[in-house]
């Protein structure tokens, strides 16, 4: 059953194991020239003082202004969030379907090989191809651009849009999460297709759920996975880097967060009673310069409240993630398992 299940997965297979040999060579050599840049750059011999920070504003503006290192970056993070959907799309959808579709299925059973080892098999083997496919692409992407996150964890003037590796954006393009998402994306679409048993429908399915969590998971579940840091601190006119105001005197305070490597999650400028700053806005702000403007905010007592994800819970956060999709995995393979053996014929 193992030689007959990688007769019909082969052809992926290569697919996939070229694809990790062209990203592997681009990597590499994208890789060694971004590590000298950062030798280079003197990041590496700051030893804490505090032009670390400017350091490393001044490597992510290099970088940025690179039009080949800021391609590759920005694919490089594509890529890892396409590759577990292409999995669950060519990979995970037609497993059972191609085989109810081409008649095959019935015919495979009807053999020494029961419904039991048929789909134990199939899934065993392919699920852990794709981890592996996950696991390797991130392992590349993640040295690869590891002088970029050990820079943008330390950046603290202003820079290019090269976040840390906690935010959103790039949380899911490093680490050991694209194998839970891997894994997931794979079962996703085998159950999808046990349940439509028609191949597009099933693909389209797939990329369909697929895309809702991953959109909807750094929003709704993410920041609970661990109870995020809130900062109170006095505020800071000079950390203000947008005022609006409407009629009626209302206004609106947006002040900079320093945080570096962190996820900021919310940032609110609250009165003393510890509601949102809305207004009224002070007479100086409606006729005088920003600087004075500025100088009357700051007899207002107003504090800056921060929740955030400090940069120190990137790995438990993975760790976390990894694992509930893992676990996903496990419970649609499980209900495949039992469709087919009990339901399907």
């Amino acid at each position: 059953m193992i030689w007959l299940t990688w007769r019909q997965f082969r052809t992926q297979a290569w697919v996939a194991a070229g694809a990790l040999a062209a990203a592997a060579i681009l990597l590499a050599v994208t890789g060694l020239h971004l590590a000298h840049l950062y030798d280079t750059s003197g990041i590496g011999t700051c030893h804490g003082h505090g032009d670390c920070g400017q350091l490393a504003s001044n490597f992510l503006t290099q970088v940025a202004a690179s039009n080949l290192y800021h391609t590759i970056y920005l694919l490089s993070i594509a890529g890892l969030y396409v590759a577990p959907a292409i999995i669950g799309i060519f990979w995970g959808a037609p497993l059972v379907t191609r085989e109810i579709e081409n008649g095959t299925l019935r015919l495979a059973w009807n053999q020494s090989v029961t419904r039991t080892r048929w789909i134990a098999v199939k899934l065993s083997l392919v699920g852990l191809l794709a981890m592996a496919t996950g696991g390797l692409l991130s392992l590349m992407v993640t040295w690869s651009d590891s002088p970029i996150d050990r820079a943008a964890a330390m950046a603290t003037g202003p820079g290019p849009a090269l976040l840390s590796r906690i935010t959103p954006v790039l949380f899911g393009a490093r680490g050991i999460a694209p194998i839970g998402y891997a894994a997931f994306a794979f079962a996703l679409g085998v159950t999808a297709g046990v349940l439509i048993r028609r191949t597009v429908p099933a693909m389209a399915a797939t990329l369909a759920v697929f895309i809702t969590v991953q959109i909807a998971w750094p929003m709704l579940v993410r920041p609970h996975l661990i109870a995020p840091v809130r900062s109170i601190t006095a505020f800071d006119a000079g950390s203000i880097i947008g005022l609006s105001m409407q009629n009626g005197g209302q206004m609106t305070v947006l002040t900079a967060v320093s945080k570096p490597g962190a996820w900021v999650l919310t940032n609110q400028v609250v009165d003393a009673a510890g509601h949102p700053f809305t207004g009224p806005a002070p007479q100086a702000c409606t006729t005088n310069s920003f600087p004075v403007c500025a100088d009357a905010l700051a007899r207002l007592h107003l504090r800056q409240v921060v929740t955030y994800e400090p940069a120190s819970r990137y790995w438990p956060l993975q760790g976390y993630e990894t694992g509930i999709f893992v676990a996903l995995a496990l419970v649609l393979a499980a209900f495949c398992y039992w469709r087919i053996r009990r339901r399907l014929s």
